[in-house]
């Protein structure tokens, strides 16, 4: 089964809120939110790691995700999962962040935890289905 097709258009949209996102770092613009809390939580200290922003992390590590799919072979299936879970585990943090100590719920956020939820759930067929060297 070829699971890359798939991988690459949820890493695409990924990186399109990835993308969303950190351009309103950098713009220091107000995100369009419905939540109402997008804003509070692209302020908090937790919207940066070591002065980089983890919109600007997503958006490398989709990058990242979908460079994986060009190319065939258990090496790749196996680097786009470990992106992928890695990506989770620091989205469950963020997420984890959002609801205690933030206070606030970023629409962007969940859509982006959600997107990445795909990706290494993808990501993990694939390294689990990707036929070997011959």
């Amino acid at each position: 089964m070829n699971l890359r097709p798939a991988i690459a258009a949820a890493a695409v949209a990924g990186g399109a809120i990835a993308a969303y996102l950190t351009y309103v770092h950098y713009a220091h613009v107000a995100p369009v939110c419905t939540t109402g809390g997008c804003e509070k939580v692209q302020r908090s200290s937790y919207a940066e790691l070591g002065g980089v922003p983890v919109a600007l992390l997503g958006l490398l590590a989709y990058i990242a995700v979908l460079a994986t799919t060009a190319v065939r072979g258990v090496a790749a299936a196996f680097a786009g999962a470990v992106l992928g879970l890695v990506g989770v585990a620091f989205s469950g943090y963020l997420l984890w962040a959002q609801l205690e100590p933030i206070g606030a719920i970023c629409q962007w956020c969940l859509g982006n935890d959600v997107v990445i939820s795909v990706v290494a759930v993808l990501c993990v067929a694939r390294m689990l289905t990707e036929p070997g060297p011959e």
